[in-house]
This record gives C-alpha cells, sequence and structure tokens, in this order.
C-alpha cells in the first residue's frame, strides 16, 4: 500500500474548506493538514493535523509542512472587507499566490485552486478579473499539475455573519438552475459539500498538466472520476 497524500488546505474555516475537511474523514489514502489564521472545527471523526499562525508565517509554515499538494480554498467577499477592494485582493490574489509560491519553493507539484465561473483576467467585473488573476498568476509559478475549480454559486451553511444577498441567491437558485442548461449549465448552483469531495477525489490525481473543472467536472470528480478540461 502507498504512504497517504500530504495535503495542505489553505482555508480550512470557508465553505469549501469544511467540505474538503468532511470529504477526507472516510478517505485513508490522504492525510489532511489545515492552515489558517485560527482553529477550524473538525468533522466527527476527523484525525487531522492543524496549524494556527498569522499570515505572515505561512510561507515558512507550508515549506515545513512539506505536503504533497497544497489546496487554495482561500476567499473573502467585498461586502466582508467593507467594499475595499484593496483588502479584497489582498486575500483572493496576493495571499493566495504567496502561499502557492512558498508551495512550488518547497517542491510541491501539485495545486488545486478554488476560483469562480466566470474568472477571467480580462473581465469588466473586479471580482471576476481579480480571480483570473490569481489563477493566471498561479498557473505561471509552473506546478506539475494544477487543478483550477471554478463553481458557481455555493450552496451550503456559512460560519459568522449572514450575508443577505447570498441567501437570496440561495433561495432562489433552484429556479435558476433550472434554466441553465447546455453551455450555461456551468453557472449552476453547487453544493460545498460536492466541491469538497471533488477536491479530495483531484489530490490523488496522478496526471499531469493543467485541467480547469465547471459545474459538470466538479460534479465528476465529486464521483470518483477526476477530468476537466485541459
Amino acid at each position: 500500500m502507498s504512504d497517504p497524500v500530504r495535503v495542505l488546505l489553505i482555508g480550512a474555516t470557508g465553505l469549501v474548506g469544511q467540505g474538503v475537511l468532511a470529504a477526507a474523514v472516510d478517505r485513508p489514502a490522504l492525510r489532511l493538514v489545515a492552515l489558517g489564521r485560527r482553529a477550524a472545527p473538525l468533522p466527527q471523526g476527523a484525525r487531522m493535523e492543524q496549524l494556527v499562525i498569522e499570515p505572515a508565517q505561512w510561507p515558512d509554515a507550508i515549506a515545513a509542512a512539506r505536503p504533497g499538494v497544497i489546496v487554495l480554498a482561500l476567499g473573502t467577499t467585498i461586502a466582508a472587507v467593507g467594499g475595499d477592494r484593496a483588502a479584497f485582493r489582498a486575500v483572493d490574489h496576493d495571499l493566495a499566490l504567496r502561499c502557492a509560491t512558498a508551495a512550488r519553493q518547497a517542491g510541491v507539484a501539485h495545486a488545486i485552486l478554488v476560483s469562480s465561473v466566470g474568472a477571467d483576467p480580462d473581465a469588466r467585473a473586479f471580482y471576476l478579473a481579480t480571480k483570473g488573476e490569481v489563477e493566471r498568476d498561479v498557473a505561471a509559478l509552473g506546478f506539475a499539475r494544477l487543478d483550477v475549480l471554478r463553481p458557481g454559486l455555493l450552496l451550503g451553511r456559512r460560519q459568522g455573519p449572514p450575508r443577505p444577498a447570498e441567501r437570496l441567491g440561495m433561495a432562489l437558485a433552484p429556479w435558476l438552475d433550472w434554466v441553465l442548461a447546455g453551455s450555461v449549465s456551468r453557472y449552476r448552483s453547487i453544493p460545498a459539500a460536492t466541491v469538497g469531495r471533488a477536491i479530495a477525489t483531484l489530490a490523488q490525481a496522478q496526471e499531469t498538466g493543467h485541467f480547469v473543472h465547471h459545474f459538470r467536472e466538479i460534479h465528476s470528480a465529486a464521483l470518483g472520476r477526476p477530468g476537466g478540461t485541459g
């Protein structure tokens, strides 16, 4: 039997991060290490390490952890930072890229980046442009395998204060998803738990390359069939 894959998860307190933690419970092939500025609540049965330190020390912690895979599930919202675009970019682009760079310098060959449907560095929307820029800049680091997940609206119970716009989106999601078929199905909402299971599957993938996963590919990976477009 091969040794478990050591996976370093950054963003464990978020909706997707919690999905990854839950998905890893029944996967002995994964050894998960969560890195964050505060401790993440662990699901029942979880056997995982947690490193709780300030972000300034994360590059050193990444090098010391020596993971085989790094999962970048960092993310905030512009509303959560009071509309401050610079503060939003500092997390979603700068901190994510700094962690990816530290991982690459430490010899990590496989990165998994949680982005957003519609991400494009040339997008007019600031949020989507930022997501597109971090995709581009992480790809430029030269990981042997890079998986980029582009989910639509994430469904699930978040920690922290309520986000009214997001709650409205979740309420409308079943009606909107019904009309999002064919080429626009990638914009459908998706449970964060499904994204977490997809990441757990992709962490064990062996093929090299740059893969992008939208709605259908994320569902496929969650069922144990890693795919994606190259």
